[in-house]
């Protein structure tokens, strides 16, 4: 379970990183839950990816460090490719069920629009 996790995890930043908003449909599951933004379903990812592509299209997510417990990752992160003024660390926490994530909770330090 594990590793299982972990790769979910990483297949999320890499398909943020390049942009692959349509992969989210096989990263999240159906009925994916976000709290920090109360959304739903793997659309509101892609949403959510898009606008921020369009704002810092150059920001990469790069993992700092990650813990995974059972079917549970914490996963601190730097945002590389958005302006020096913006504070750029995340800390979101996700539970994986069959292999895609189904919830997560998340704090930013970046502000938002």
């Amino acid at each position: 379970m594990t590793d299982d996790v972990r790769a979910v995890a990483r297949r999320m930043y890499a398909a943020f990183n390049a942009h692959d908003h349509a992969a989210a449909h096989d990263i999240f599951t159906a009925d994916f839950y976000s709290h920090p933004l109360g959304t739903t379903g793997p659309d509101s990812v892609v949403r959510a990816w898009q606008r921020f592509h369009e704002v810092f299209p150059d920001a990469q997510v790069v993992v700092e460090d990650m813990v995974v417990e059972g079917d549970t990752a914490a996963v601190r992160t730097s945002v590389r490719g958005i302006p020096e003024q913006q504070s750029r660390t995340m800390l979101e926490i996700f539970r994986v069920l069959d292999g895609r994530i189904a919830e997560l909770w998340g704090l930013s330090s970046l502000q938002r629009s």
